[in-house]
């Protein structure tokens, strides 16, 4: 029997007669990983809200403090985060870096800031961020919607109530609203101008007079906004700073919310690195000219939805002039309608974009598209959008000008000053667009001289005509932007057969 040779051995071919050949083995290239962006969460927040200066001190009394914490704007809200030492910025819409506050000339300011960001090492602040807002009875519907808004990304709302006064209408549509919006409302009673419980127009009460000052709110509360039978109510004194109770309650709350939100937003979802296969006829179909087509109409639909809107903001400013704050207060009150315009505009256009997606995924995609697939696609759709020139300054902020016209700054630095309470939520496929009131707004209708009704509703009809034609061209350009960035990265899909982001 023939001894077996040693390339038959090693497992080697032999050329010809020559030596053996060791049959290489190459490592397989493997195709790298999708990127998956984790999608950090909405920082937590407790939104406080209220008529009066009980609100401010209750914020204050959380902080250990006996009184306000910090004096700002009536405009303005007060934002108190975490943080080793003692500072105070000022946001203005149109800056790009915050300013010191108080300004070193006091009273020289040409516009109060959006948003004053206090830090303090409160251990409390480590488990969440605390928002003073201005009084709910100038918010008006802009400035309940602003609140809304910052209440349903901080998660609670924390409604101050002087034992001595009555909850208002506006207050108590807030109320609802911010129920229907899943948002956690908590409800302190404080003391009256006086030290004392006494509710007006209820029976003198026997025994405790702050127990019988919350039951007789609780009551006139629930009865107008059912939704809120469940929520906690506490007698609170600022002066005592006997806030224990209320600190207990609001920690824990704060810690289930974070492990409720941690549940529903993982790092990374399950299967995002898989392999995503097109359909198989998607070469051939006509997905591109759909992407196309519904481009254009979820253009057309939000342009729509903020002409609408606009036209709701004229009536209201009107409103204004004519028995409400007149020429002297305008700029306050159209900074603070532009500002819910824009909150306005970034939820209409954050919805027409998932729309848009969704879609057009679902025309490519050989399955329908799960979180970690949009996660892809939206990173992708970001690279796309920063390496085209044309997009890469999307992150802007107009500013009317004391002449009602309207100037451009670009940056996201600019845009974050707009905001009441912030965030860096990475979900939005495209920036938020800023809207406000350059500060020579305010120079020129603090002149009394200048105080006409009738040159106050000529110059915002200009100034919003102005915010309009900046605004509608501005969303028909975001959304051809995205629909060219998302053209490609389906087209890459469908050459290669798999979703390559």
């Amino acid at each position: 029997m023939e001894r077996p040779t040693l390339h038959l051995v090693a497992g080697t071919r032999s050329n010809g007669g020559g030596p053996a050949v060791p049959r290489q083995h190459r490592p397989k290239t493997r195709r790298p990983s999708p990127v998956v962006e984790p999608v950090p969460d909405e920082p937590i927040a407790i939104v406080a809200t209220g008529t009066g200066a009980a609100r401010s001190a209750v914020v204050g009394a959380l902080l250990g403090s006996p009184g306000r914490i910090l004096e700002v704007p009536d405009t303005s809200y007060l934002v108190v985060r975490h943080g080793a030492r003692r500072a105070v910025t000022a946001h203005l819409p149109g800056a790009r870096r915050p300013h010191p506050y108080p300004p070193a000339a006091a009273g020289s300011g040409s516009r109060p800031p959006r948003r004053v960001e206090l830090v303090e090492p409160d251990p409390l602040l480590r488990h969440f961020a605390l928002v003073d807002t201005p009084d709910t009875a100038t918010l008006g519907v802009a400035g309940a919607r602003i609140v809304l808004d910052a209440a349903e990304r901080g998660g609670a709302l924390l409604f101050v109530l002087a034992a001595d006064q009555r909850p208002h209408p506006a207050e108590l549509e807030l109320l609802a609203a911010a129920a229907r919006r899943s948002v956690a409302v908590f409800c302190v009673i404080t003391p009256d101008a006086r030290g004392g419980w006494r509710v007006p127009d209820a029976p003198e009460p026997i025994f405790d007079p702050a127990t019988a000052a919350v039951e007789v709110h609780r009551a006139v509360v629930t009865g107008a906004v059912p939704a809120l039978d469940r929520a906690p109510w506490f007698a609170v004194d600022p002066a005592a700073t006997d806030t224990a109770y209320l600190r207990r309650a609001l920690v824990e709350w704060a810690g289930a919310e974070g492990l409720r939100r941690a549940s529903l937003n993982p790092p990374v979802p399950p299967g995002a690195g898989r392999t995503v296969r097109v359909a198989p006829h998607a070469h051939e179909s006509d997905w591109s000219q759909r992407l196309e087509t519904a481009a254009r109409a979820a253009t057309e639909r939000v342009r729509q939805r903020l002409a609408v809107e606009l036209g709701d903001v004229r009536l209201r400013i009107e409103r204004q002039l004519d028995f409400g704050a007149g020429p002297t207060g305008l700029p306050a009150v159209l900074d603070r309608e532009l500002h819910a315009l824009s909150l306005r505009a970034a939820a209409e256009g954050d919805a027409a974009v998932e729309r848009l997606i969704q879609q057009t995924l679902a025309d490519v995609l050989a399955e329908p598209p799960d979180e970690g697939v949009r996660r892809r696609v939206v990173a992708g759709v970001r690279r796309g959008l920063a390496e085209d020139a044309a997009a890469r300054d999307l992150a802007r902020v107009f500013l009317v000008t004391a002449t009602g016209g309207v100037a451009v700054v670009a940056g996201a630095e600019a845009v974050a000053g707009l905001a009441a309470y912030p965030s860096d939520l990475g979900a939005q496929v495209l920036p938020e667009i800023g809207l406000g009131l350059s500060g020579g707004c305010y120079l020129r209708w603090r002149n009394s001289d200048d105080a006409d009704a009738e040159a106050g509703r000529a110059w915002a009809q200009r100034a919003l005509h102005a915010v309009e034609h900046e605004l509608l061209r501005e969303t028909g350009r975001r959304f051809g932007a995205l629909r060219d960035a998302l053209a490609v990265l389906l087209a890459e899909a469908v050459d290669h057969g798999i979703l390559l982001a």
